[in-house]
This record gives C-alpha cells, structure tokens and sequence, in this order.
C-alpha cells in the first residue's frame, strides 16, 4: 500500500468518520442558521435606525428652513419649540457668533445631521441640523441651526421601533463608554467589549451568545450606536459538540500514532539529509527503501543535491572570474585617467563575464551622435566606413538597437531580426544594450527606470553582441551589464571632471586666457622646443596704460569688462598656435612660437591698432571707455638663455614703452652677452624649405641718430643698436604686407587663443607703469 493510500485511510477513519461529520454537520448548521437569523435582524434593526435617524433630521432641516424664512426667526423658534417639534434653536452670524439661542438648549457642540463629527471630546447631548439665513437679497446672514435632544427617551424609543437592545455610545476617546443604554447590566460589559472589536458595521458574537452590531457614525447616521440580539442556539450544544470532539480526537491519536511507526524513518532520514545540505554539505544522500511516494522523493532529493553541486561550482567559478574583472576594473579606475584604457577594460570585463562575442562602448558626442571608443570581435560585423566616410562605428542618437537605448535610456535585449537593407550597426543573431548616465542619474539607470534626468544625462551604451553558448542575452546579462554601465559612468565622469578641474586650474577666470601658473609652465616648454629645432619664440608683455584710472572713473565692473573684452581682441590677433595668458590685473603676456623680432612688431602694432581705434562699449555707461596699451617684446635667444629671463626682458621692454609716453611698443636690448651674429637678407632671398626662421638669422634696419629705425625690406637690430630703439612699422599697408611675407610663418595671423575660465592665480610683481 502507498503512502496516499495509508494517509488516505487515516484521514477516513479519523476525519470522516460518520460520528465526527454529523457533529460538525449539525455544529455548523446551527451555528450557521442561528447567525443568519441574527445578522438579518441587526440588519433590519440598522436600516429601521437609519431610517428613524433620518427622518428626525429632515424634520429638523424643515424646521431651521421655517425659522430662517420668516421674519422673526426668534419668535418662529419659540413656536416650533413649544409644538414640541425641535428641543432648540441656535443662530449664528456670518462671523460665526450666537446672536439667538433658545432657552434650555442642551449643551454644544450638538452632533451634525449631515455626517461624523470630528468633536470627540464627550456623549452626544443633541442631533442638529444647519440651513443657511440669507436675507431676501440673497446674501449671506447666518447660520439657523434646529437640534433635537439625544437622551435615554430618545434610545428608548429607537430600541422600541427596531425590536432590538440599543446602546448609544461616548464619543469620547474611549469607544467603550456608554452614553444611554437598554442593555441589562449582566451583559452590558460582554456587548461593549465586542463592539470595541467589531470592524466597521460587521456583526461580533459575545461570550454570552449575544450577537452585535455597531451603527455609525457615517454619512447616513451620525450617532455611535451598537445594537445586539441574544442567541436562538439551544442549551447544551457546546457540551455535546466537545464530547465528541475528545471521541474523534482519541481515534485520531490511536490512528496517528499507528501511522507514525510506517513512515517515520524514512522522514527522519530525510530530515537528516536536509540538514546537512543547510549546513552546506551538498554530498548528502537519502537511502531509497521503497517505490511509493517516499522513495520517489528521496530519489528527487539525491537529484537536486547533485544538480546544486553543480550549480555551486560553476557560480563559484564564475563568482571568482568576475572578482577578478572587477579587481582589474578597479585598479584601472583608481590608477589612470586614460579614458580609452579604462574603456577597454569594461568592456574586455563584461564580455568575460556575459560570455559575449563582441561588444562595443560608444559615447554621445556634440550633434546627437554615438561614437565608438572601443570596441573588440566587430571586424566582419559592419562596414569598415561609416555612411559619414569615417572608419569609426557611429550610429545616430535615436536609430537602431544602440540609438534606441540611448534616446530612450531603457536598455534592451533580444534577436536581431535578419534584413537585406544595410545597417549602420554591426550585424549579429542577439544583442544587448544598456545606457550609462552621468552618476548622479546612474542609480536610476541601473535600477531599471528612466526618467527625463536619467535619460537627458546620458553619456552612452554599453552593447554586447552574441552570447557564447545560448540563444540569447538573459535578465542575469542584464544586471551584470548594468554593473559594468555604472563603471563606465562613473569613469567618464571622473575623466571629464578631472579634465575641467584642470582646465579650471590652469585658466584666468574673468578672461578666459591661460593664467600665471600656466605661463610658468608653458614658457619653460616653449624655450625648451625652440632649443631644440633651433627656432625663435617671440614673448610679448602687454599693459594697459591708466587702466587705474577706468577703474576709478567708471568702477570695478566697468574695469572687468575692459579686460574681458581686451582678452578678446588678443585672441582675434593671434594664431591658433600662439599662447595668451594673463599674468595679472592688466597685465598680459603672449607667447609667439616660431617668431623672430620683426614678426612679434607686427603683432604688437596690430593689437595697439585693435585696441585703440575701436573704444569698449561698457554697458550702463553713455559713451565708451577709450584704453589704449603698450607692448614690451623680447626673443629668444636674443635677450635670454631661459624663459624667466626672456619674460624680465619683455617687462623691461614694457617699462620702456611706458617710458616713451605709451601706446606704443618697445623691443628688448640684446643681451652683451648672448654670442650673436646678423646676417644680412635680401629681399628677393629664398626663404630655408620649412619656411621657419631660424634662430640668430639678421634682419637689416637703418636708423636715424638719436632717433627711431625705420623698417627697410631686410628690417633688423644691428650689432650693438639699443634694443628699446627697434624701428617703427611703416606707415604704408604694403610694406607691412612685405614685412609680414619676409618674416615667414613667424608673421603673427588672426586666429583663435587663449583657453576657457579659471580659478584664481598669483599676480606677477612689476614695476610701476
């Protein structure tokens, strides 16, 4: 016999013995019948209390309409009071102040007809109802307010209507205190108790086999009131019903008992063998002793042990793969800024930890487009060029699987659907995509959601391409790709802020040129190149003339707006190639790689020229502040073997540019020291193949004694001139023109300099100008 037949005999003897299901039967029946009589009688009795409560309410409503309809609402009160159709009259005016009151009224506040009272601060004294006292206008005068007293005669006559015990209760904190009742004394307390319990309008049974029901307060019935009926179950049925409960619950004993001793030990060994799988040993095994339904469930035990063995060691194995990804990604992380390097290791880590075939990372660049940082197994998958003529994958914001995800910010997975129609992704059988954002809507991303931060914070996709062993990508893929995206966020992140903290360390920001700090720097790189190829660098130092004077003229922010603007003529001035910093309040230096002396006065005349002939609107201001500005220039190596030294020559040139009354510009003296040689060029001279000048080649100039040069086609300083005396540029465009060409490359052009905003910088100490 199996175990469902002896289980099945068991439960027959025990439980479906004739004795026990005719007990239960004639218990239930009459249990059953007795409530169902019951409840419709508390029904009847709420509908009846419902009814009358009603009623009374709607004669309290005519009654406040008559006394506010008529034209001495007092007089009209007395009268409906004395017919005995209301206990009082209260009326109120629009400030809410009594102005008549009955006399003998019951106490306030009076309980509103309309619904529950949030006043639960004592019984219910009366039952009232508002109408509006407006006057023949319409207007708004006062509240008439009709009540009724709530007394014992008043609980009396509703116990008398409804047939049925009645309670009201306190509407105080306690729902257990009794305001009126027509309960007896020996089971007020039982009814009170369970009416305490009840839930909402559902009927309770006492312990004294009184069935309960409490009424209101609602909308339809404002009064707490409970109503009960005493029990129709006859005397006798609980000793009579327990009797045979201990004659049933003996056999089941017996019974039990007997059954115990046949499946015992095989549940024992079971439980054993659970155990020991809690506790970790998944070699447990279960002894299989018989076909029936035992034996059948050891032997599913001894299957799932195994297959969990299984199942441990390869999530241990894969466990201890993606520590090893996740320990490499976060070396990466913590040791390097080289985005493309820790690109290439989340991707290399989720390809590893997913079993894909390939992947991609692809970033958001300027104009909506997705832009492929690195990628690994795509050779084949797509065209070598994109449809825009680059080799590198690009998909538009919005279009395919990866455009989806990132206008979208919902990751998908699937099977690509095969199509004739060419495709700017690469092709595969599946995929799956998740975006990353910014880390302060990442938590979003990962989680699955995607709001507008989420999606507008976006920074790119993660996608994998054809998982190793399975149909498709599944949701385990998906989180762990999720993890990954977040790493890749937050490395995007740390690799754009470190490049702006940069920036933002390195840049003036009122100017938006590079600051002193950045000159220090970028001074010693430039003479160390110019060394090197054996070229020139040209530094100018720039100041404007009287700018103390802007400021206490037209004040500070006036002043700001000047050099705002004065950087933004320089950078107009210069070449792309050029450098142009701030050294510190008016105070300017370029640097001119690649420039010899006469190339660095041409830029010095055109920025005097720029500056000067265009005055600088300031706003809030009726005319525009007219500034000009004197230029020191020294080169390297003719006034210096190092860049510090080459910026004191250009502040000594400054110096004497101010000196000779401003708005003009000044070229160091060589040094003495510095071994040099001019050599004459000719104008119709072939300039060297690179078109560079180099260091130590002539320019010719002829002075006048005691007088300034004047710039000849070959325009130099000769052998022991004095340097502050450098030649003024020609007054005629064409022979600028002519210079510009015989200086080469050097020549300063229009183009675009500086950098973007800065922090703070140390100011460089000049002497007074």
């Amino acid at each position: 016999m199996t175990l469902r037949g002896r289980l099945t005999t068991a439960f027959l003897v025990v439980v479906l013995g004739p004795v026990l299901l005719g007990t239960l039967f004639v218990a239930s029946t009459v249990s059953a019948v007795d409530r169902s009589r019951s409840t419709e009688r508390l029904a009847v009795a709420a509908s009846t209390v419902r009814t009358s409560v009603d009623a009374l309410c709607q004669q309290l409503r005519a009654t406040a309409d008559v006394v506010a309809l008529t034209a001495d609402p007092a007089v009209a009160a007395a009268q409906l009071i004395g017919r005995g159709l209301v206990a009082a009259v209260l009326i109120t005016d629009v400030r809410g102040e009594v102005t008549y009151v009955s006399p003998g009224a019951p106490s306030t506040p009076w309980r509103d007809c309309s619904g529950p009272s949030t006043d639960t601060t004592g019984p219910v004294r009366a039952l009232a109802a508002h109408v509006d006292l407006r006057d023949r206008g319409g207007a708004l005068l006062g509240t008439v307010t009709a009540a009724q007293r709530v007394d014992p005669d008043f609980v009396a006559r509703l116990a008398a209507v409804t047939g049925v015990a009645v309670t009201l209760l306190d509407s105080g904190a306690s729902a257990a205190r009794v305001a009126h009742t027509t309960e007896s004394r020996e089971v007020r307390d039982a009814v009170l108790a369970a009416a305490s319990a009840a839930d909402g309008e559902r009927v309770t049974e006492t312990s004294q086999g009184r069935y309960v029901r409490r009424i209101g307060p609602s909308d339809a019935q404002p009064l707490p009131l409970v109503v009960s009926v005493p029990s129709e179950r006859p005397a006798g049925l609980h000793a009579t019903l327990i009797g045979v409960v201990v004659v049933a619950a003996l056999l089941a004993v017996l019974t039990a008992w007997r059954l115990a001793r046949m499946t015992t030990r095989p549940l024992m060994e079971l439980a054993g063998a659970v155990d020991r799988v809690a506790h970790g040993d998944l070699t447990a095994r279960v002894p299989v002793r018989s076909r029936d339904e035992l034996g059948r469930l050891a032997a599913a035990f001894n299957r799932m042990t195994r297959e969990t063995g299984a199942y441990v060691a390869a999530l241990t194995s894969n466990r201890d793969q993606l520590r090893g990804h996740l320990a490499v990604l976060g070396d990466t992380l913590a040791s390097t800024h080289d985005l493309q390097r820790i690109l290439r290791v989340i991707l290399h880590s989720a390809i590893g930890a997913t079993g894909a075939r390939a992947g991609a990372v692809l970033l958001v660049e300027t104009g909506g487009m997705l832009v492929a940082q690195c990628t690994e197994g795509l050779d084949g998958r797509w065209p070598e060029v994109g449809g825009d003529g680059s080799p590198t994958l690009r998909v538009p914001v919005g279009v395919g699987v990866v455009g989806a995800v990132a206008a979208t910010g919902e990751p998908q997975r699937g099977r690509a659907e095969p199509t004739d129609a060419p495709s700017i992704e690469p092709r595969c059988r599946t995929y799956v995509a998740v975006p990353f954002a910014t880390p302060g809507s990442a938590a979003a991303t990962l989680s699955g959601s995607s709001d507008e931060a989420g999606v507008a914070a976006a920074l790119g996709v993660l996608a994998l391409y054809d998982r190793l062993g399975a149909d498709e990508f599944d949701d385990d893929d998906l989180v762990t790709l999720r993890t990954f995206a977040g790493h890749a966020a937050v490395a995007v992140d740390n690799v754009r802020v470190h490049e702006e903290a940069q920036r933002l360390s390195l840049t003036d920001p009122l100017t938006g040129l590079w600051n002193y700090r950045y000159l220090r720097e970028s001074i010693r790189r430039e003479v160390e190149r110019a060394s090197r190829f054996g070229r020139m660098l040209s530094v100018l130092a720039l100041d404007l003339d009287r700018f103390k004077d802007v400021n206490d003229t037209y004040g500070h922010a006036a002043g700001d707006t000047v050099l705002a603007e004065f950087a933004r003529r320089v950078r107009g001035e210069i070449r792309e190639v050029d450098l142009a910093f701030r050294q510190g309040g008016e105070e300017f230096v370029l640097l001119l790689p690649e420039t010899d002396a006469r190339g660095a006065a041409i830029v010095a005349e055109r920025l005097g020229a720029a500056v000067r002939e265009t005055p600088i609107a300031v706003e809030a201001y009726a005319g525009p502040v007219v500034v000009t500005v004197s230029v020191g220039i020294a080169v390297y190596p003719d006034n210096g073997t190092t860049g510090r030294e080459v910026l004191e020559a250009a502040d000594d040139a400054l110096y004497a540019a101010k000196a000779a009354g401003r708005d003009t510009y000044r070229v160091a003296e060589v040094r003495p020291d510095v071994a040099t040689r001019e050599i004459p060029v000719l104008a119709g001279v072939v300039s060297p193949p690179d078109g560079l000048p180099r260091a130590g080649q002539p320019a010719q100039v002829n002075r006048e004694p005691g007088g300034p040069a004047r710039s000849e086609p070959a325009v130099g300083v000769p052998e022991g001139s004095p340097a502050h005396a450098w030649p003024e540029p020609a007054d005629d465009p064409a022979d600028i023109d002519a210079d510009a060409a015989r200086a080469g490359p050097d020549a300063a052009r229009p183009g675009s300099g500086g950098g973007a905003s800065s922090g703070p910088h140390p100011p460089r100490q000049s002497r007074g100008r």
